[in-house]
C-alpha cells in the first residue's frame, strides 16, 4: 500500500448552455470573417479564437487539465452539435486528452426565449452525475478563462464549499463593466457572508479592506454536492432577469448553513468573452500566455 497524500482527480462543470445573445450583437470594431461566422452561429465557448481556429473552451479545458480536473461535465443546450462534434458525440464517457468529457442538456421551456438560468443549468449536470453524492466538484462559467491556478485552489481547498475572490483591480477589464460585478462581503476569516449584486458606492466602501481591495465573483464555485443540491431546486427566479441564478442559491445556502463557503482571494487577469468588443484582447492574451498550446 502506497503512502503519501491522497491524489483527488477534480469533477468540473462548465456552464455552456447560453444563448449569447450579447455575441451576435454587432461590434464597432473589425473582426476576422470567419470569427463572425462563428459568433453568428455557434455559443461563445466554441468561437474559434485561439490559432488556427481553436475554439475558446479548449483553452480552459487545458488550465482544468493542468490543474488536476478530470472528470468534466459540458451543461450545453439544444443546439450543442459544435460541441459535439469536437469533443465527442457520446452522452457521456468520451476521452479527450486526458479528460472525459460528458454532457448535460439544459432545454429552453415553452414560452422562454432563453434557459431559466445558472442554477437550473447546474440542476441539469446533477441529475445526470447522481454518482457524484457525497463529493465535491468545480463549476464555472464557459465564457471566462480561469487559470490552472485558480482552478487548482479550489480542487486543495479543504473547506465543503469555496469560491474564487478575485481582486477586480486585477482582472484586466474595462472598468465601466468591472464596476458592476457582484462585491463579496466575508468574515474575518474569510467565509463568505453574502455576494452582493449592483453594488452602490456605500456597499463597496463596506466591502473594502485595509488595502482598498474589493472582491468580487466571477461565478467560480467549489460545492459538496448535498449542500448546494436542495437550494439549487428551490431558488426563485430573479424578479427582473427572471432567470434561477446560481448566486441566490449560494446565498440561500449560507443562510442555512452560515460559514460554509470560503473566499479563496486571487490578484489576476480572467479573459471575458462576453460580446464581439471581447475578441481582439482575448486574441492578444492567447497570444500571450499560450504561444505554442499543444495538448501532448
Amino acid at each position: 500500500m502506497s503512502g503519501g497524500p491522497q491524489v483527488v482527480e477534480g469533477k468540473l462543470v462548465i456552464l455552456a448552455a447560453g444563448v449569447s445573445s450579447r455575441m451576435k450583437k454587432p461590434a464597432p470594431v473589425q473582426i476576422d470573417s470567419a470569427i463572425v461566422t462563428d459568433a453568428d452561429k455557434k455559443v461563445k465557448a466554441m468561437i474559434g479564437v485561439g490559432e488556427g481556429q481553436r475554439p475558446f473552451l479548449d483553452y480552459l479545458l487545458y488550465n482544468a487539465r493542468a490543474a488536476g480536473y478530470r472528470d468534466v461535465v459540458l451543461v450545453v443546450g439544444e443546439e450543442n452539435e459544435p460541441f459535439r462534434q469536437y469533443y465527442g458525440r457520446q452522452d457521456s464517457g468520451n476521452l479527450f486528452y486526458g479528460l472525459t468529457i460528458s454532457y448535460a442538456v439544459q432545454l429552453i421551456p415553452a414560452g422562454r426565449t432563453k434557459p431559466p438560468g445558472t442554477a437550473d443549468a447546474l440542476v441539469r449536470c446533477l441529475e445526470v452525475r447522481q454518482d457524484w453524492k457525497g463529493k465535491q466538484f468545480t463549476v464555472c462559467n464557459s465564457d471566462n478563462l480561469y487559470s490552472s491556478r485558480g482552478l487548482k485552489l479550489l480542487l486543495d481547498c479543504p473547506a465543503e464549499c469555496s469560491m474564487i475572490d478575485y481582486d477586480r483591480r486585477a482582472l484586466g477589464l474595462e472598468w465601466e463593466r468591472t464596476e458592476q460585478f457582484a462585491v463579496l462581503s466575508k468574515s474575518a476569516d474569510g467565509r463568505l457572508l453574502d455576494i452582493i449584486e449592483k453594488p452602490t458606492p456605500d456597499i463597496v466602501a463596506g466591502v473594502k479592506d485595509e488595502t482598498g481591495r474589493v472582491g468580487v465573483s466571477m461565478n467560480i464555485f467549489r460545492f459538496r454536492y448535498e449542500l448546494i443540491e436542495p437550494f439549487l431546486r428551490s431558488v426563485p427566479f430573479h424578479p427582473v432577469r427572471q432567470e434561477k441564478e446560481l448566486p441566490t442559491a449560494v446565498a440561500m445556502m449560507l443562510r442555512e448553513f452560515p460559514g460554509s463557503l470560503v473566499a479563496i482571494p486571487l490578484s489576476e487577469r480572467v479573459p471575458d468573452l462576453t460580446g464581439r468588443s471581447d475578441i481582439a484582447a482575448v486574441q492578444k492574451f492567447l497570444v500571450q500566455e499560450h504561444p505554442n498550446f499543444s495538448w501532448l
